[in-house]
Formats: C-alpha cells, sequence, structure tokens
C-alpha cells in the first residue's frame, strides 16, 4: 500500500539557500545530509530471460489475438469454453466474492469448486446445458479451502448460460508477426524481439528496485530541521486530488475508495499519506544539497532532452503544450532529481541483503 500512495507524491518545488556545514554533514535550514556517497543498498540483479520464458510470452500474445467460434448446436462439452453468470448462495444468502457476470470459463480446467464425494463440481454441472439455460447448481467448498469460513460449506449457484464457443488460437508464422509486429517480420525476428524486450524490462525493474533502495538510503542518512512553508500540505492535496479522481471513475466517493479498494481506514490513509509527503519533502531538499555540492544541475539543452523524454513517455507529441500541463518548472524538477538519482545510483555500494540468506 505505501508504494501505490508514494506514487503519486511528487517531490514539491521549493527554493532555498544551500550551505554546507562545518561539520563535514550538507545542511541548510531545512535539512541536514550526513552521508550520500557510498550508500549501501540491497543487492539487485536482473531477472534472466530464458528461452521457455520468452515461448511462454509469446504464447500469451498469440493467445491475445484468438479468435471464437460460437457453439450453437449442441449442449456444452467438457474442453468448450462457455460465459456465464452466476450468483452463489449459502443458506439462501448471497455472500462476497460469489457471483460475476460475463465470466468466461473453460470447462474442465479447474478453475472452480471441483467434485466433493457428495457433489459433482461446478464445471461439470455446467456441462449439458445449452446456450440460454438458466439453471442451479449445487457444490461443495472443499475442506482446504483457502477462505476457513467456507471450508465444507455447501453453495447453491444460479448460472446464466450466456454463450458456448472454442477458442482459435493462431500458429506463430511470418504472416502472423507481419501482421502483429512493427519491428520483425519472421519468427525469428520475432523471438529475438520479444526477447530483448523481455531483457530491457528486466534491467528497468532492476534499476527501478536499486533506485528505490538508494532514496531509502539517502532518508535513512538524512534528517529534517524543519518543512519548507506549505511544502508537505501541497503533497498531502496532490495525493488527496488524486485519490479522488480515482474514486470518481468508480463512481464513488474517496472515503469508499478508501476503505473499500485500498482496504484502509480514513484514519490511517490520512497518517500514511502525512509520512510519506514528508518523505517526500526531505528528499526533495536532500537531493537539491547534493545537486549544488557536486553541481549536477543540467544545462539548458540536457533540461530541454529530459523534458522531451517525459513528453515521449507520456505519448505527447506537442512539447510546449506537455510544458504548459505539467509546469516547466516542475519538469526541470524531475530532471534535476533524476540527475542526483543517477549519481547516487553511480556512487552507491550494493550489498547483499542479509535476509535473503
Amino acid at each position: 500500500m505505501k508504494k501505490k500512495l508514494a506514487a503519486v507524491l511528487t517531490a514539491a518545488a521549493v527554493t532555498a539557500g544551500l550551505l554546507a556545514g562545518c561539520s563535514g554533514d550538507l545542511s541548510n535550514e531545512y535539512v541536514t545530509v550526513k552521508q550520500y556517497k557510498g550508500l549501501e543498498v540491497p543487492q539487485t540483479e536482473s531477472q534472466e530471460i530464458t528461452d521457455d520464458y520468452v515461448e511462454q510470452v509469446i504464447q500469451s500474445n498469440l493467445s491475445a489475438t484468438m479468435t471464437k467460434t460460437d457453439i450453437t448446436d449442441r449442449a456444452a462439452q467438457t474442453g468448450d469454453w462457455v460465459n456465464i453468470d452466476y450468483t452463489g448462495y449459502i443458506n439462501d444468502e448471497t455472500f462476497d466474492g460469489g457471483s460475476d457476470e460475463g465470466a468466461d470459463l473453460e470447462l474442465g480446467s479447474g478453475t472452480f469448486i471441483g467434485a466433493t464425494d457428495e457433489y459433482a463440481g461446478f464445471e461439470d454441472q455446467i456441462v449439458g446445458h445449452n446456450t440460454g439455460d438458466e439453471f442451479d447448481i449445487t457444490v461443495q467448498f472443499p475442506d482446504d479451502y483457502q477462505d476457513t469460513s467456507k471450508a465444507g460449506v455447501v453453495a447453491r449457484f444460479h448460472i446464466v448460460l450466456n454463450e458456448i464457443y472454442s477458442q482459435n488460437i493462431p500458429e506463430l508464422t511470418d504472416e502472423w508477426v507481419a501482421e502483429n509486429s512493427q519491428d520483425s517480420t519472421t519468427v525469428d525476428e520475432y523471438r529475438e524481439e520479444v526477447k530483448e524486450r523481455l531483457e530491457e524490462s528486466s534491467e528497468q525493474s532492476a534499476r527501478t528496485e536499486l533506485e528505490n533502495g538508494v532514496q531509502q538510503a539517502l532518508l535513512d542518512q538524512s534528517e529534517m530541521k524543519k518543512y519548507p512553508d506549505g511544502s508537505v500540505d501541497e503533497q498531502i492535496e496532490q495525493a488527496n486530488n488524486y485519490y479522488t479522481m480515482i474514486a470518481s471513475m468508480y463512481g464513488i466517493e474517496l472515503s469508499d475508495f478508501i476503505t473499500g479498494y485500498l482496504q484502509m481506514t480514513e484514519d490511517d490513509f490520512n497518517t500514511q499519506v502525512e509520512k510519506l509527503a514528508k518523505e517526500s519533502v526531505q528528499l526533495d531538499e536532500a537531493m537539491k544539497l547534493i545537486a549544488e555540492k557536486e553541481k549536477l544541475e543540467p544545462t539548458d539543452e540536457e533540461y530541454e532532452e529530459a523534458i522531451k523524454g517525459y513528453a515521449e513517455e507520456a505519448g505527447a507529441d506537442d512539447i510546449d503544450a506537455f510544458k504548459e500541463q505539467y509546469g516547466e518548472d516542475s519538469l526541470k524538477d524531475s530532471a534535476l532529481r533524476q540527475a542526483v538519482l543517477d549519481y547516487l545510483v553511480d556512487n552507491c555500494v550494493q550489498v547483499e541483503d542479509s535476509e535473503s540468506n
């Protein structure tokens, strides 16, 4: 949950005079940085991309382009796919997680509740029914069911069979590659393309993990004296505005989103947001000190290049409109923080995590 909240807390843009402390620490009126070179962080490694993994991803990509053939001339059989609505009842009362609409299910896959000594399995009882049928089935949750309150319990499900169909997954051919890849035209080229993308993703994940470790280490090696006026409140407002927007997309109030989707109390949410807001400001102030000390502020050309990269990542073609939308000063702050973060990563020490031993 902390990561979800931290992702929306951007560092505040605050101007402060940067001074070097007499003790060797970096310090100003807001923060003291005790150490920033040689920060110890847990060792990170990129995931090895095996040929088997590449094939799994390719099969997933093939499945994503599958087509369906409706089956209308017979009843459902094991091996068919069906689309169903279902509502579950225990003692004639519905229960959480027991209902869905438009669910796709492969009969015989063992995805839903299986058979017991007394009752046939969920999927088994759909076999033999036709499209449009409405019917009830009775099943028994297994004794080792993860929700122990339902272990061994008998439940009734009302089923609406919307559709019976077969899935037609294409084979990997040069023709399929040409239609579904912008960079490859043959099967061999596509396999190499997929492998390169997986390697890039793995390297990026390792880099992100390393950057997170460096930021946490910098927090541990810095102390906040006081927060610039309004900086924490600004961060809290940004977080609340973000989650209010997300809640509105679900058609609910922020309070309902916090309790229902984030599964937190409002007090816990507010406490966590304030904590992370303070950490964000602390990191921002610490990074400004380091940037001044190490002369890391990007040149005008480097700023423009960084902002261009941000725009490309956001899918924005008009750089000027992008600057106006997000604020040029805010974008420059992001570029400065990234420059400092790159410096910290280059000068950190990766150590083996003792907890993994």
